[in-house]
């Protein structure tokens, strides 16, 4: 790979404090790009890349190139993303004096209204492990209490170590993006769940590994987040819920329902989700403006 790539790639993790799945993203696309330019320009071979030879005809060559592939719209705009914060790297660094994609656009993209299922759907779903009482089970009733309890991304939840949960005082400490800290409290049915998992389950699972983590697969390893999502979506079908239950709908689901109760205000829904911007957390407004607008014309007397 590039030095100048690899320079970047560490530059996003220790001095932005970038994600693992943000980096390999990062990683994929620009190596992507290095490999187009070679291809152009039969230049570039080796860890040595001369980015010099990448000027403005090229870029947007590039940008024609991967609108011709049929990506998505989303996913044309972060590859451009990428090759843009790249550039700007290497300008301030003092490996090229201007930034060639500067004023580069790629295609914009509309911010979706997270999907979110109802309460009742939500109290079905959480019912369904309960029906078994295999190991397995009590650890997902876990997972799945913590989860709609914190609104925690699953990255976070699958990554927690058992010292990171206090069941005691009610609460979990959660590393999210950037490795900002945050401290989470969680109510009193997942605090039960959790203990019945740890008292019942965990140590059978375990068996003779010294693994910290708090969520286990049945090999005594750390369960991960596609691990996570799989378990998730059978429950989902057994609990025959129509719309589509990945980790991120339930986090978007719980963000509404606290909102839509009007006891969590927007800077405190922020906290809780570990958003850095209020304006990612704003979009759930748009949701309670809509519900506000079904209450409003199913009751109000001149609406039709």
């Amino acid at each position: 790979m590039d030095n100048g790539i690899t320079s970047f790639l560490s530059s996003l993790s220790v001095e932005k404090g970038f994600s693992k799945n943000t980096l390999e993203a990062y990683k994929n696309d620009l190596n992507q790009f290095a490999e187009f330019v070679r291809e152009q320009t039969g230049k570039g071979d080796g860890a040595h890349f001369d980015w010099d030879i990448a000027d403005r005809s090229l870029l947007m060559n590039y940008l024609v190139s991967l609108k011709e592939r049929s990506y998505a719209p989303a996913t044309v705009a972060r590859k451009v993303a990428a090759v843009k914060s790249f550039f700007n790297f290497l300008v301030s660094e003092g490996t090229l004096e201007k930034n060639p994609a500067e004023g580069l656009a790629g295609p914009k993209v509309g911010k979706s209204l997270p999907r979110a299922i109802s309460v009742e759907e939500v109290e079905k779903l959480l019912e369904q492990p309960a029906k078994s009482n295999t190991l397995e089970a009590k650890r997902d009733k876990a997972m799945m209490e913590l989860l709609y309890a914190t609104g925690m991304r699953v990255t976070e939840m699958v990554s927690l170590n058992v010292r990171d949960v206090n069941l005691r005082a009610g609460f979990v400490r959660c590393l999210g993006k950037g490795s900002k800290e945050r401290i989470i409290p969680i109510h009193s049915k997942a605090v039960r769940a959790v203990r019945s998992y740890l008292d019942e389950s965990r140590t059978r699972l375990l068996g003779a590994a010294g693994e910290p983590a708090l969520f286990l697969n049945r090999r005594g390893q750390r369960l991960t987040r596609q691990g996570f999502w799989l378990i998730l979506k059978g429950y989902a079908k057994k609990a025959e819920i129509e719309a589509e239950i990945t980790p991120h709908v339930l986090r978007h689901s719980i963000a509404t329902h606290l909102l839509h109760s009007g006891k969590m205000n927007l800077r405190e829904l922020q906290e809780l989700l570990g958003h850095a911007n209020i304006s990612t957390t704003q979009v759930y407004t748009h949701l309670t403006t809509e519900r506000l607008r079904q209450v409003y014309d199913s009751a109000h007397p001149r609406a039709e």
